[in-house]
C-alpha cells in the first residue's frame, strides 16, 4: 500500500528539518568556537584599549607653519603677551622654529612655529578652526591688539546663546584666535579648534570606541558587563557639548581635564558639511605618553574599526632623547604622541 500524499509530504519534512538541525548544530559549534576564538583575541584588545586610562598624557604643543619668524614672535609676544620659550636654526636642513607660550614647556601647553626658508605663505584650508586664550580681560587685551595694528575679526561680545564673552584676532600669517574671558586659570592656552565631518565618529576616536558584543558564553560570564565593553581609546574625554541648531553647528570640547583647568581639542561639526581642505599651513598637535609602541598599537585598533592610519611607526629619533609615533584621525588631522626620556 502506498503512502498517502500527506504522509510523504511530512516524512520528507521531518528529514528536511532534522538536516537541517545537524547542519546548524555544526555551524553553530563552528561559530562558537570562531566566536570564542575572536572573544580572545578581543580580551587581549581591550586588556591594552584599557591603557590610556593609565597613561600620563597631556596636551604639549601645536605645530603650524609661518612665513615670517621673527614677524609672528614679536606679533606674539607683544600683542598676546606669550613668552619666546626657545628658539634654534637648522640651515642644514633650511628650517627654523621657535616655541612660545605662557609658562614652561614642561608644564604647559605651548605652540611651536615653522619657518622652511624661501616660503612666505602657506594656505590655511578650510578646516582648521582657531586657537583659545583664555584672558581675565577680553576688552583690554583687544585694545592692546588693535593698538599694535592687529585684526580684530570680531568685536568683544558675549557669545551667541550665552554669556561668555569673547572675541576674535587674526595674526600676521591668517590664523584665527579666540579670545575668551575667564579667570585667572593655570593654562591661558587652552584650545585647538578643528573641524569634522562626522562628529560621533570623532568622539569614538578620541574618546570611546569598540563597542564589542560578546556572543561567546564562557567568556560573557566571566565580565562584570556581559553583553557590552566601552574602552577609552586615546583617553581623552569630553568635557563640553553644545549644539546650535539655529546656527546649524555642534561643537565638543575633548581633555585631560576641565576646559578651566587645562587645553582642549574642540571639535566642530557644521551641519551636511562632511569635508574640509587641510590646506599646508597647520600640522600637528602633540600628545605625552609613557610607552609610544603601545600608543601606536592602541592606535592601530582604532584606526581598524573607525579609519585614519598611522603614519609614523613607534620609535627613537636619531640624536634626541626622545621616541614618538604619529597617527591620523579619519578626517586626517595629525597627532604624535611623544616619550622624552631623561
Amino acid at each position: 500500500m502506498k503512502p498517502e500524499g500527506s504522509f510523504l509530504v511530512w516524512h520528507y519534512l521531518v528529514l528536511f528539518e532534522f538536516d537541517m538541525l545537524i547542519t546548524d548544530s555544526w555551524l553553530c559549534c563552528r561559530s562558537f568556537a570562531s566566536t570564542l576564538k575572536m572573544a580572545e583575541a578581543t580580551q587581549s584588545n581591550a586588556e591594552l584599549l584599557e591603557w590610556p586610562k593609565k597613561d600620563k598624557r597631556r596636551f604639549l604643543h601645536a605645530v603650524y607653519r609661518v612665513g615670517d619668524l621673527d614677524r609672528t614672535i614679536k606679533f606674539y609676544t607683544e600683542c598676546f603677551g606669550m613668552k619666546l620659550l626657545r628658539k634654534r636654526d637648522v640651515p642644514e636642513e633650511k628650517f627654523a622654529n621657535a616655541f612660545l607660550g605662557y609658562g614652561p614647556e614642561q608644564s604647559h601647553f605651548v605652540v611651536e612655529l615653522t619657518y622652511n626658508y624661501g616660503v612666505t605663505s602657506y594656505d590655511i584650508g578650510t578646516g582648521f578652526g582657531h586657537f583659545g586664550i583664555s584672558t581675565p580681560d577680553v576688552y583690554k587685551l583687544v585694545e592692546n591688539i588693535r593698538a599694535k595694528g592687529g585684526n580684530i575679526t570680531r568685536e568683544p561680545a558675549p557669545v551667541t546663546g550665552g554669556t561668555s564673552v569673547i572675541a576674535f584676532v587674526k595674526d600676521p600669517d591668517g590664523y584665527i584666535f579666540e579670545l575668551i574671558q575667564r579667570p585667572s586659570t593655570p593654562e591661558p592656552l587652552c584650545q585647538v579648534m578643528l573641524r569634522v565631518g562626522d562628529l560621533e565618529r570623532s568622539i569614538k576616536f578620541y574618546e570611546k570606541v569598540c563597542l564589542v558584543f560578546f556572543m561567546a558564553l564562557i567568556w560573557m560570564l566571566s565580565q562584570p558587563n556581559p553583553f557590552m565593553l566601552v574602552v577609552e581609546a586615546l583617553g581623552l574625554r569630553v568635557v563640553k557639548r553644545a549644539d546650535r541648531p539655529q546656527q546649524k553647528y555642534t561643537i565638543v570640547m575633548l581633555g585631560y581635564a576641565d576646559e578651566q583647568e587645562t587645553t582642549v581639542l574642540e571639535l566642530t561639526y557644521n551641519y551636511g558639511v562632511t569635508e574640509y581642505t587641510k590646506g599646508n599651513a597647520y600640522a600637528q598637535v602633540a600628545i605625552s605618553t609613557d610607552d609610544v609602541y603601545k600608543s601606536a598599537e592602541v592606535v592601530n585598533i582604532v584606526t581598524q574599526e573607525l579609519g585614519g592610519k598611522i603614519t609614523r611607526q613607534p620609535g627613537p629619533i636619531p640624536g634626541l632623547n626622545t621616541k614618538i609615533t604619529s597617527f591620523l584621525d579619519p578626517d586626517g588631522w595629525k597627532t604624535v604622541s611623544i616619550l622624552f626620556l631623561i
